[in-house]
């Protein structure tokens, strides 16, 4: 046990490595003998006794991504865990208002409306002091591999994104339009953009049976972000039918028996607003206000009558610039003060996605 043991000569001072229950031992290098006293001074206490740790500035920021959330084992409902980005890419030619503004309302609703534990929400803004916690591409990437980790059945997952999205050309045939979804971390112009396969790899198809995970990501060309096998296409009037959006390729892209819905603020061509239209207060996503909005008055009943009010909410400020409807509590006690943004005219159509085909007007909305 002790054979990596050093001690020093008592002559020369070189360290000299002390065999396993050895008294003594002569240095090579001036022939002194080093005699121990008491060997057992000098070996390392016994693995059940605890070392003392080092003070706390020499210990390193720990990794929010190694480990379950604290708190008591999960309960016969499962354990909520959430995910939630907000990129306001400050002091670039990109910046967006609304951003961090949604990532705060977005946890606030978590944990007063679908008692999400704060310890279970994992934060990535830019206001954030931990590193890990910025939302660079590298962290987003360890985020949502965090969210899935270790799931079991009876789990509620959720990952929300406010922040840059775009599109780029697919080569390999697995999508309908010829477009792969991307997400912009707020290192992209150098790190790049995360790709719609990537998302769908890390936290669809990796889920088990009985774990249900929602996607509310509010980007720009966002509608099938996750790529999920099928777009509920909804017009105006209510009316829907599901678009097959399976690849003909054959690949899956649904998951491993658990359940995935992903809410997005535009159709893959449209682009989202970041607009003070909506709160009349300060700048936010208009598709996540619309969604916590719609939660807020009672309408998130089923995954149609959201889907229904946030498209309500969207077209009526679209066809009145002067602003939307006024301000929920929520949103009125976590936004204060005034920023520039847009002023109406939202042209966004939010969809929805899913692992497979159901009726939205009749399944309950639950986190």
């Amino acid at each position: 046990m002790y054979s990596n043991m050093l001690v020093s000569c008592s002559n020369c001072r070189t360290p000299l490595q002390l065999p396993p229950g050895a008294r003594s031992i002569r240095c090579a290098i001036c022939q002194a003998i080093t005699h121990i006293a008491d060997h057992s001074r000098y070996a390392p206490p016994p693995p059940s006794i605890p070392t003392t740790p080092p003070p706390p500035s020499t210990i390193a920021p720990p990794s929010p991504y190694n480990h379950a959330p604290p708190g008591p084992p999960p309960n016969q409902h499962g354990r909520k865990k959430a995910v939630i980005v907000g990129i306001s890419y400050k002091y670039s030619r990109h910046e967006l208002k609304g951003c961090i503004n949604d990532a705060n309302c977005m946890r606030h609703l978590l944990m007063t409306k679908f008692q999400f534990p704060q310890e279970s929400i994992l934060m990535l803004t830019e206001e954030e002091t931990d590193p890990y916690r910025i939302p660079t591409k590298q962290n987003m990437r360890m985020a949502l591999f965090w969210l899935v980790q270790g799931c079991q059945p009876g789990d509620s997952l959720l990952f929300h994104y406010s922040g840059h999205g775009s599109r780029q050309r697919n080569y390999n045939g697995d999508e309908v339009d010829g477009y792969d979804e991307t997400l912009c971390p707020l290192d992209f112009e150098t790190q790049g953009m995360i790709v719609d396969d990537e998302i769908n790899e890390t936290i669809v198809r990796p889920l088990p049976q009985g774990v249900r995970l929602h996607a509310i990501i509010d980007a720009c060309h966002s509608g099938t972000v996750l790529d999920l096998p099928f777009l509920c296409r909804m017009d105006r009037n209510g009316q829907y039918v599901w678009e097959d959006h399976r690849p003909q390729s054959g690949i899956w892209k649904g998951t491993n028996g658990g359940d995935v819905i992903s809410i997005s603020g535009c159709d893959d061509h449209q682009t989202s607003a970041d607009t003070s239209a909506l709160s009349k207060i300060t700048s936010t996503g208009a598709m996540t206000f619309c969604f916590i909005q719609a939660i807020e008055r009672g309408h998130g009943a089923t995954y149609g009558s959201i889907l229904n009010a946030m498209r309500t909410t969207i077209r009526n400020t679209g066809n009145n610039p002067g602003g939307g409807d006024v301000v929920t509590s929520l949103i009125g006690m976590l936004l204060t003060g005034g920023s520039g943004g847009g002023s109406g005219g939202l042209r966004q159509e939010p969809q929805l996605t899913s692992y497979q085909p159901f009726d939205v007007y009749t399944r309950p909305f639950s986190l």
